[in-house]
């Protein structure tokens, strides 16, 4: 184990890890008591696993991993921890495809938009102030209060196009 300082408390670090992971982790450990939340041994070993994730993974994926780790885990033990883990911002639901993507900012809370590629799967986060502002207000003109946004745009990314794909039936569907 290799420690680390998070600048509020020492946590124990499997040697393993990669830096990214670990920074990842802290930030969130950070967030988390801010906020006066505990990221529990599972709640972070769920969060690790997201760390490792080219794009979003399914909730029974999830447990499969888990259970490496922890060969007890239950269906209600991945969807506790992804509970948590999206009411904190610091994964978001794929609603399309039922599956988790860890967001890559999560130390405020934000509307979410998602490219989602229907080839390779893959999700990218982005954040339009001008998408979210006009939503707001097609809500307001319909009396209507908006308490979260997500807005998920499912086409062919640009490693996809580059490889010569177009289209296709969507795989994430």
């Amino acid at each position: 184990m290799k420690t680390l300082y998070s600048g509020f408390k020492v946590i124990k670090a499997p040697l393993n890890m990669s830096k990214n992971t670990q920074q990842l982790v802290q930030r969130a450990e950070v967030m988390c008591q801010r906020r006066g939340v505990r990221l529990t041994p599972t709640r972070r070993e769920v969060f690790e696993l997201l760390t490792k994730q080219s794009g979003a993974i399914g909730a029974y994926d999830l447990l499969e991993q888990l259970k490496q780790g922890m060969p007890n885990a239950k269906p209600p033990t991945i969807y506790r921890a992804l509970e948590f883990l999206q009411a904190q911002g610091f994964v978001h639901k794929v609603s399309s495809s039922n599956s988790y993507v860890l967001c890559s900012h999560f130390e405020k809370q934000h509307p979410v938009q998602m490219l989602i590629c229907s080839h390779c799967g893959g999700v990218q986060e982005i954040h339009s102030r001008g998408v979210h502002e006009e939503f707001l207000q097609q809500a307001q003109n319909q009396g209507f209060s908006v308490h979260q946004q997500t807005v998920e745009a499912i086409g062919i990314c640009n490693t996809c196009t580059k490889e010569g794909i177009e289209s296709e039936t969507p795989k994430v569907m």
